[in-house]
């Protein structure tokens, strides 16, 4: 068990925490939600020991062992991926060491000989023996192949070392496991192993997740962080949304109440307390009143952006044909003879791990990369919004927002364009900021600005969610579903993927493609159902080879 008491925290005059005092037990996990801001990755940095607290503590039962997943995703670029993940262990990880130079050394004196014999009774008990291939099953299962194991970690890419950076805070059962924005950067695949992985750990769970289908999978807990203070809620976090919000309509009906009880008895005191027939009674009801308390309903720290993506024109029945298009990237072939024809109705999802390929195939139809092969071609009634997963290029400048969104405007009015940013958020003086100097977060608002005033009835996302809260995402979601036009998405987060999709591709990792009109979630159950066939099928085949 993890428990904070009295836990304040002070940032100059701000208290980003004020007395806090919560258990987190055995057996459950923990999703930990809030506002921009609020302090949900600054509270994980106070359970795990990394930030000191300006009074209150901070306790953990006796011998339980504490594990956080790593953000700097170059600390151990000297180590092998498989020590990585063992290191995560760090009392096993020093045994092994010691182990291995104690055998190692030519003059090996009886005391090493005794001291040896310790260091194997302890790596025993800690289950030493397997941890090389409990290891190896968390990383094949997070989609680390075997033939990565023995790599440096400097030699594996950012997304890679994500999964290892998480296989490592996931190895030799912590009995504590602290874990913020796990899935970023995961494909579905590995983001679905680690939901079941998470679901069967028995051990104590807290989460930072802006995925809300992820939440809903493995959390028993929600604990809203909201101005300073923490509030617990039973449950998975829709249960948590019904329950905030049924909480603020119960508290206002009480207060409705209780408003025209005040009225009431005013009423009363008004025209009988000059009455000396009626003075007691009077004098009775100003008691009553004076009892009566409104309850306080402070506004959430949230703040929604509105997102509402109008289309200028109507798109016609021929939106775009994909014909044979080939790509190979620094010797890969990402995409082979892909085809496809998009209706006018349709909003496709691209799916599967080939992160590479969906961003490849979307800078090909955006015009930025040619293909080696094949063609596409765009009706003449579309036009295209496209929201590129690398920014970098687009926020370089030293424009100001309103002056970088002006340039994509076609209307070039101050006012009209800040009506635009004001949508996602942006108020006042943050006008004038520099696009150069902005957080992840505000440039993806800017880029959805950009969409939205661009009137395009063909709207192409390259992970639109990475560095959104929860409420820009769940607006985002709102405005994919409503919009008009058609769409061509690729996203982590499930909920946007299965309401908004009416079609699913899958590039494979031979840079074909599986093409199919359906939700998501009836893909994903007819795809397990495919692979259980496909084991059930290599079963029978080799029980009948041994026969």
């Amino acid at each position: 068990m993890i428990s904070t008491s009295g836990v304040t925290l002070r940032v100059g005059k701000k208290a980003l925490f004020e007395d806090v005092s919560i258990k987190f037990t055995e057996g459950n996990c923990y999703g930990i939600i809030g506002a921009n801001g609020a302090g949900k990755s600054t509270f994980l940095k106070i359970l795990s020991g990394q930030l000191d607290t300006t009074s209150g503590s901070v306790a953990i039962t006796p011998g339980q062992r504490l594990s956080f997943l790593e953000q700097d995703h170059n600390k151990y670029d000297a180590l092998t991926v498989l020590d990585t993940v063992i290191q995560g262990n760090k009392r096993l990880y020093e045994i092994m060491q010691e182990k291995d130079a104690l055998y190692a050394k030519e003059d090996f004196s009886d005391a090493d000989g005794i001291r040896a014999s310790e260091l194997e009774t302890e790596f025993a008990e800690m289950n030493g023996w397997e941890a090389e291939s409990d290891a190896e099953s968390l990383l094949n299962g997070l989609g680390i192949e075997t033939e990565l194991h023995t790599q440096l970690m400097k030699d594996l890419g950012g997304a890679q070392k994500v999964k290892v950076l998480l296989a490592r805070a996931l190895f030799g059962n912590p009995d504590i496991l602290l874990l913020d924005e796990p899935t970023n950067h995961l494909d579905m695949d590995a983001i679905a192993w680690l939901e079941e992985f998470l679901i069967n750990f028995e051990n104590t769970v807290i989460v930072v997740s802006h995925d809300r289908y992820f939440l809903n999978k493995v959390c028993t807990y929600i604990a809203d962080i909201d101005y300073g203070k923490i509030t617990l809620f039973a449950g998975n976090y829709d249960f948590w949304y019904e329950s905030s919000q049924l909480l603020v309509r119960q508290m206002k009906e009480a207060n409705r109440k209780k408003e025209e009880k005040i009225k009431e008895l005013q009423e009363f005191i008004s025209r009988f307390s000059a009455n000396a027939s009626k003075s007691k009674q009077a004098t009775s009801r100003k008691r009553a009143l004076e009892k009566i308390e409104l309850d306080t309903i402070k506004p959430s720290s949230r703040k929604y952006p509105y997102i509402d993506f109008r289309p200028d024109r109507e798109i016609g029945n021929e939106v775009l044909m994909v014909d044979n298009i080939s790509k190979t990237v620094n010797g890969v072939k990402v995409l082979d003879h892909v085809s496809f024809i998009m209706g006018h109705n349709d909003k496709i999802a691209f799916v599967g791990s080939q992160e590479l390929a969906k961003t490849t195939l979307f800078n090909i139809l955006m015009g930025k990369e040619k293909p080696d092969e094949g063609t596409y071609k765009w009706g003449v009634t579309t036009s295209q919004a496209y929201f590129e997963k690398d920014n970098s290029a687009e926020f370089s400048s030293d424009l100001t927002i309103t002056e970088w969104l002006t340039g994509y405007s076609p209307v070039k009015d101050v006012t009209y364009v800040r009506g635009f940013l004001g949508r996602m958020l942006f108020a006042g003086d943050d006008g004038v900021k520099r696009v150069k100097v902005l957080s992840g977060g505000e440039k993806v608002r800017c880029q959805l600005s950009k969409m939205m005033i661009s009137g395009a009835n063909c709207l192409i996302f390259d992970e639109p969610t990475n560095h959104l809260d929860m409420e820009a995402i769940s607006a985002l979601n709102d405005g994919m579903i409503k919009f008009p036009g058609v769409e061509l998405f690729a996203c982590r987060d499930h909920q946007i993927v299965e309401t908004t999709a009416n079609r699913i591709i899958e590039i494979l990792p031979d840079g074909s493609i599986i093409d199919k009109v359906t939700t998501y979630d009836e893909y994903l159950a007819n795809d397990e159902m495919a692979r259980k066939r496909t084991v059930y099928v290599s079963q029978a085949t080799d029980e009948d080879s041994d026969n």
